[in-house]
């Protein structure tokens, strides 16, 4: 059905049926209610996809810290480029090869894309574990001022004037809900939303069946309160007992980067020195002629490679995640770049 037909299907209703509307005034309304449906479209448009990443760049990137690569990646990818041109125009073809000027803009381009997804994964871990820290107090408090006699408005109303951290915000959010006649059950589901973690979210499921059903709603909170206990207490005790393996993958790469620096100022070092004097008295080659740069960036390459992929294993040990793991990689990358660069 288009606009002309909706339009004549209003003014066919109700106080018109029975008057002849002037075609000038169809065509008026007609006109009215296609700029109103366009506004609408374009508002639409606006709070979702691209439209919605232009109007409110930053809410977008930093909701969710996956978000922040659309800007990372691209940004990573032209400093990379800008930088392997430019040195290949300026220096030739052999600046490949005979420099480390294209490994180190690779390093940075790496650095660039991971440095910010790790530091906002780690405030959002930071933020999640505070949220639900505090969640087994919540539920707890309110169970007990709901078995004294309070109606749950007024015991939610008078938890929100304590103080549970991060947490505190939501709470507050969650009394003025209940305070203008939003149910319990929609705004405890409101409330498992804005605080946007898995054990909120099946917490909140819990109580809200639990109430749907017709239970004791103190008897539930507390075993919501339990329940998150138990959790919080069992991923505090997998982090403690995963720590030795983080601290096992980290001392590792120092001693690999001790070894390596060992080699190249000794071992290497020595054979090189021992091939040039036999090549130079005549006495043929010693071992082949050692080129001792070439050497270097290869260790380079495998202690970059190796420090990275490591990071994410410790992440994926130490916290379950492989996203935990960036901010390793990306402190083990640029221990191993300063360390071939102005150390070995």
């Amino acid at each position: 059905m288009g606009i002309k037909d909706t339009v004549n299907n209003l003014f066919n209703r109700g106080p018109f049926k029975q008057k002849k509307i002037p075609p000038t005034d169809l065509v008026k309304v007609e006109k009215e209610v296609h700029e109103i449906t366009n506004k609408l479209e374009i508002e639409r448009k606006s709070r979702e996809g691209i439209g919605r990443f232009f109007k409110h760049p930053v809410q977008v990137l930093t909701e969710k810290p996956i978000n922040i690569l659309i800007v990372s990646i691209p940004l990573a990818l032209i400093i990379f480029f800008w930088g392997f041109i430019s040195g290949v125009m300026t220096y030739g073809i052999s600046v490949l090869t005979t420099t480390t000027m294209v490994d180190d803009f690779a390093i940075f381009a790496v650095l660039i894309a991971v440095v910010p997804l790790a530091m906002l994964d780690f405030k959002e871990q930071h933020r999640v574990k505070k949220l639900e820290e505090a969640l087994p107090n919540f539920f707890r408090d309110l169970a007990g001022m709901n078995d004294s006699g309070m109606t749950l408005p007024n015991a939610v109303h008078l938890v929100a004037g304590a103080e549970y951290g991060t947490l505190t915000p939501h709470i507050k959010k969650l009394d003025n809900e209940m305070s203008w006649g939003v149910g319990f059950v929609e705004a405890l589901h409101h409330f498992g939303s804005s605080l946007g973690t898995k054990l909120a979210d099946r917490s909140v499921d819990l109580i809200a069946k639990a109430s749907k059903a017709g239970g004791d709603i103190s008897e539930v909170l507390r075993a919501a309160a339990n329940d998150t206990f138990e959790i919080v207490n069992l991923a505090q005790e997998r982090s403690n007992n995963m720590i030795i393996y983080v601290v096992i993958v980290l001392v590792s790469f120092a001693v690999f980067l001790f070894v390596i620096a060992i080699l190249v100022s000794t071992f290497l070092t020595t054979m090189a020195t021992a091939g040039a004097a036999a090549a130079e008295a005549g006495g043929g080659s010693f071992m082949g002629r050692i080129d001792i740069n070439a050497y270097k960036r290869l260790f380079s390459h495998g202690a970059m490679i190796q420090g990275f992929c490591s990071g994410l294993m410790a992440g994926q040990m130490g916290e379950g995640r492989v996203t935990a793991g960036l901010k390793y990689s990306a402190m083990m990358l640029f221990i191993a770049w300063v360390t071939f660069r102005f150390f070995i």
